[in-house]
């Protein structure tokens, strides 16, 4: 079994979610009392969520390659972000250490062509939404059609994984309101909808949406499970 790096704590609700999952799958997949060999480095998320807010996402770069680095040198065998908008700079991270990153983006994509869809509406923070780093990703690399919500919805979806549920709250008004907002995704043709921020599976479910949700959380945590167990 390899050694699973994991970059975490951008929120450590989420990274709670992954190392739950990572080691339930483990224990799934060979039985007993097995469970998964991994590293976190958990970061202080106040000193990360300050340094995307006023956009130095430069010095952000450069923590998040230390941190890789530490898992390196502490025995990773390879490297998971435990966050979709980190991936912003997950090439810089990849090229930074000699072990693989396992981009969400990727497992996330593979999952949706495996159902055979194609029109994907996408749901995260404004970085993730907005930017090529990753609505990009999947369609350049992986030929996928990516809707957002309109402006004021994705401030709605944003302002409430930053102000609720990276602070570990859920409401049930909230939850109203991405329903509504998937609702309306659906209507526009999304065929599925990626939940493209970690903590947003804490909020909704499969029983929310009209149409299939990926949840990265889920798919990303046993992608790097059964990158763990490949021979």
């Amino acid at each position: 079994m390899k050694t699973i790096g994991l970059i975490g704590g951008m929120s450590w609700e989420s990274s709670l979610e992954y190392y739950r999952i990572i080691n339930e799958t483990v224990k799934a997949r060979l039985g007993g009392l097995h469970s998964a060999k991994s590293l976190m480095f958990s970061f202080d998320f106040e000193e990360i969520e300050t340094l995307q807010m006023v956009g130095n996402w430069a010095k952000a770069t450069d923590l998040m390659i230390e941190a890789a680095r530490q898992l390196e040198r502490g025995g990773a065998d390879f490297i998971v972000i435990c966050t979709n908008t980190m991936h912003k700079m997950a090439d810089d991270v990849a090229t930074a250490v000699n072990i693989p990153l396992l981009h969400i983006a990727d497992a996330t994509a593979q999952a949706i062509q495996e159902k055979g869809l194609q029109k994907i509406g996408l749901l995260g923070t404004n970085f993730t939404m907005e930017e090529a780093f990753y609505k990009g990703r999947l369609t350049d690399k992986f030929g996928l059609d990516v809707l957002v919500p309109q402006r004021p919805e994705r401030q709605v979806v944003h302002d409430i994984i930053y102000d609720e549920l990276c602070l570990g709250v859920t409401k049930e008004e909230s939850r109203a309101q991405y329903r509504q907002i998937m609702a309306e995704m659906a209507a526009a043709g999304a065929e599925g909808i990626i939940l493209g921020c970690t903590e947003i599976g804490l909020l909704v479910n499969q029983e929310d949406s009209p149409v299939p949700l990926f949840d990265t959380t889920a798919i990303h945590a046993e992608t790097a499970v059964a990158f763990a167990l490949k021979e």
